[in-house]
């Protein structure tokens, strides 16, 4: 899964409830541009350029999968919803809002329409006063220079004032705290590898992948099931144990908490499927001999996605062993999993149906799973 970009967003606005306009709009970026890591002081300073009442400035750090540009046209289409009209020529003006990316990664991009680094950005004590608060060791690409050392060498005097109030950080409203392990599951395409990726990337978790791609029984069984489906249920059985019991056993003091896209028990639900009755009788004996041991996720999130899409995101991806499965096996485990859900009380289980929501490409449709989660 790609890596997403860390943007430096300067946010201004000097018209109208300006404290009010700058939440709204960090709000608005939470919810469609990507996950808002950290905010900076809130400060008023002069207006520059032109006559008018003082700006309320801050600037936060962005992490989006969008391009830069994407991220650009959502910024102008949150300033035009918050009120603000762009008007060619006229100059320095009054604005409900003003956002601008500074930084977008380590990237330089000159068109038309997007600058990045922000050609004024090391002129203005507006934006690298609370740009410093965030980011002071941060390198300008093409100045060689940190935020700190711009800031030090500004020869814009301005008197900026911090004002006592902070603006409230939305991704704060998704509490994973009460969590130190939560396991991600679903059928085979239904995007649980995915969804425990951006968990952890957004919210500091320590992510334990599941080793799949290195069982060398995995596409022999795809071929010839009956022949190898104990080998290849053996082989996950043990990998997975030494894996949950190895990741979990070595304490992350940089990390929040663990989510892992499976957990140990999908081992008994697929062997159930694949192997005969006596050889899953015996699998059975060695399964519950080694999860006694294995320490259980507090959270137990199930993502429902009906056989249809589950079979468009198999072929999406390509795995070219993967190619051939067929409906009805994919049934057969949405089922077993089910099954084994209704079973388990102890479990704090959270189905979500996700066969309507697309939560890679869908920002709107990865919040409301959040929010599934965490409430």
């Amino acid at each position: 899964m790609m890596q997403p970009t860390t943007f430096y967003i300067a946010l201004g606005s000097n018209k109208g409830d300006k404290l009010k306009n700058l939440q709204m709009a960090v709000n608005a970026i939470h919810a469609k541009v990507g996950n808002v890591k950290l905010i900076s002081k809130v400060y008023k300073s002069p207006a520059l350029g032109f006559e008018s009442d003082d700006f309320l400035n801050a600037c936060l750090v962005l992490e989006s999968y969008l391009k830069p540009q994407k991220v650009l046209k959502t910024l102008l289409k949150i300033e035009k919803e918050l009120g603000r009209t762009r008007k060619k020529g006229s100059g320095y003006e009054a604005r409900t809002i003003d956002l601008d990316v500074v930084f977008a990664g380590n990237e330089v991009i000159e068109t038309k329409a997007l600058q990045v680094p922000h050609p004024e950005m090391h002129k203005r004590r507006f934006v690298l006063q609370p740009l410093n608060d965030i980011a002071s060791k941060l390198i300008h690409p093409t100045l060689n220079k940190s935020v700190s050392v711009l800031l030090e060498a500004c020869e814009d005097q301005s008197v900026l004032e911090p004002i006592k109030i902070w603006l409230k950080n939305p991704r704060k409203a998704y509490d994973f705290s009460k969590f130190n392990y939560i396991a991600i599951e679903g059928n085979i395409g239904a995007g649980k590898t995915s969804l425990a990726t951006m968990i952890s990337q957004d919210y500091n978790a320590k992510l334990i992948l599941e080793r799949f791609a290195d069982n060398p029984f995995l596409p022999k069984f795809y071929k010839d099931a009956s022949r190898y489906a104990f080998p290849l249920e053996m082989s996950f059985l043990a990998d997975r144990y030494q894996q949950i019991s190895d990741d979990l056993s070595q304490l992350d003091l940089f990390k929040d908490f663990i989510v892992s896209d499976y957990d140990v028990f999908k081992s008994l639900i697929f062997s159930k499927i694949t192997l005969q009755e006596d050889e899953f009788k015996l699998y059975r004996k060695l399964f519950y001999l080694m999860y006694k041991d294995i320490s259980k996720p507090e959270l137990y999130v199930y993502l429902y996605q009906n056989t249809e899409r589950l079979q468009e995101n198999i072929k999406k991806r390509g795995r070219k062993y993967e190619q051939n499965i067929e409906s009805e096996y994919l049934e057969k485990i949405n089922e077993g999993y089910l099954d084994f859900l209704k079973t388990q009380p102890e479990f704090n289980v959270k189905i979500i149906d996700i066969s309507n929501r697309d939560f890679i490409k869908n920002r709107s449709d990865y919040l409301s799973i959040l929010n599934e989660i965490c409430n």
